[in-house]
């Protein structure tokens, strides 16, 4: 087993941790519990302590790495930094929406090498390493091998407080609707990511993401042999707050609907 394996089953022992602290919140959760980051941007004390769970475990595995975390902010190191979203898909987790994750990926300089999405209301964990394949609890998977838009299923997310692009967006919403097997927006852009890695959905496109929204999701997806991208077919998807991930067969299609409409 190498490093970066057992770096990966220490991250997973840490999101399962604080899925169960989540799960556990969720029997009595208030929506009078939540606070408003800014526009429709939901958090509570749910999300904080997850994270502080994540940070504190995380710490003691690799101390010397920083941190980009939804919550605490940002405290990068030279080499290392942890990417995490404690609880993507809060507004489903507030509303009793059973589908939102944990998600924990580890950038080495400018590489992903660690990704895990833990899916927290089915006990799903998604999860892969530098070199390695992707799993979803212990099981090898694989991105689908759909050939066309026709023959897909895809995700999407709507953002929250940019709307600029909507009047294209929804143009594009229109024509995939026609052209597709249909879409769906789930609420989590980790649990969208992990479903295209495991083969569920053929693509996923959204903007307005931030990098915990995507990391770890993306890196399992390019490791169950899907493709990630920005939407001009650029490497900027970490950063950039677009993104547009598919099994690799549809990905030339879909970017081409996407620049026609965006």
């Amino acid at each position: 087993m190498n490093s970066l394996e057992k770096i990966t089953e220490a991250v997973i022992k840490t999101a399962r941790e604080a899925g169960t602290f989540i799960r556990a919140q969720s029997q009595d959760f208030s929506s009078e519990m939540t606070e408003y980051k800014g526009l429709h941007d939901l958090v509570s004390y749910v999300d904080r302590t997850a994270e502080e769970m994540i940070l504190i475990g995380l710490s003691k595995l690799l101390p010397e790495a920083g941190f980009i975390a939804e919550e605490s902010g940002t405290k990068m190191a030279t080499e290392y930094n942890w990417i995490v979203d404690p609880l993507d898909g809060t507004t489903n987790f507030v509303h009793g929406v059973p589908i939102y994750s944990v998600s924990i990926a580890l950038k080495q300089n400018d590489q992903i090498v660690v990704g895990v999405v833990y899916e927290i209301s089915r006990d799903e964990c998604f999860y892969a390493w530098s070199e390695g394949p992707a799993f979803l609890n212990d099981k090898k998977i694989t991105v689908s091998t759909a050939k066309a838009l026709s023959d897909s299923l895809i995700a999407t997310g709507f953002p929250y407080n940019d709307f600029s692009r909507m009047s294209g967006y929804l143009k594009l919403f229109d024509d995939l609707m026609r052209n597709s097997r249909g879409l769906r927006r789930l609420g989590s852009a980790a649990v969208d990511l992990a479903y295209v890695a495991c083969g569920r959905f053929e693509a996923f496109y959204e903007y307005g993401l931030n990098p915990w929204d995507v990391a770890a999701g993306a890196f399992i997806v390019q490791q169950a042999g899907g493709r990630i991208t920005d939407f001009r077919q650029e490497k900027q998807w970490l950063f950039g707050k677009e993104i547009c991930a598919s099994n690799s067969f549809t990905h030339l299609e879909l970017i081409s609907k996407i620049k026609k409409y965006l």
